[in-house]
């Protein structure tokens, strides 16, 4: 019997060590607080100033890295998290409620991207043209939706080929 015991326990200790650095590394959003946009503050995929730019922002605290990772436009955090090949752990994700926020210069307003609602599709432009709007509630998105055009996802239903970056210089009108 000591031999068996000794072979569980040796089996579950890189179980217990991973959940112990998980509960380490800060596990829930609810624990991270989002960080707001200031003047210097730069997209991290393209090095944009998010301050210059109209539509939702983003931001992504991934386990182990004090400051978040800062994203110009909600389309390329999808574009970042949505990839097979991203496997940083995540400690949170933050969008704007453009329910709330002035479209035009996006300020504050951040809830958890996970509890979202997004509009994909519509004729309002974000950073890198076409975006994906974010709101809090579904049905502030519905409204957006139905004046603006396109339609209303829970976070999860959004899928990567919906976070196509493919094209947005064509629509920056400040490069």
């Amino acid at each position: 019997m000591k031999r068996r015991h000794l072979l569980i326990a040796a089996g579950t200790a890189p179980l217990a060590t991973l959940l112990a650095c998980s509960a380490e590394s800060g596990g829930s959003a609810a624990s991270v607080t989002p960080a707001e946009i200031d003047p210097a503050t730069t997209c991290d995929l393209d090095g944009m100033l998010l301050a210059d730019y109209p539509g939702p922002k983003a931001q992504v605290h991934y386990a182990g890295v004090a400051a978040p990772v800062f994203f110009c436009d909600t389309t390329e955090m999808f574009a970042q998290l949505l990839r097979p090949e991203q496997v940083r752990p995540v400690r949170a994700a933050f969008v704007q409620d453009m329910a709330k926020a002035d479209w035009s210069n996006p300020l504050g307003h951040w809830i958890d991207a996970r509890t979202g609602f997004y509009v994909v599709g519509s004729r309002r432009h974000g950073s890198m043209g076409p975006t994906i709007a974010s709101f809090a509630v579904r049905e502030a998105a519905e409204g957006f939706a139905k004046e603006f055009g396109g339609r209303t996802l829970a976070y999860a239903e959004v899928k990567p080929e919906m976070a196509d970056l493919r094209g947005g210089a064509q629509h920056d009108q400040r490069m």
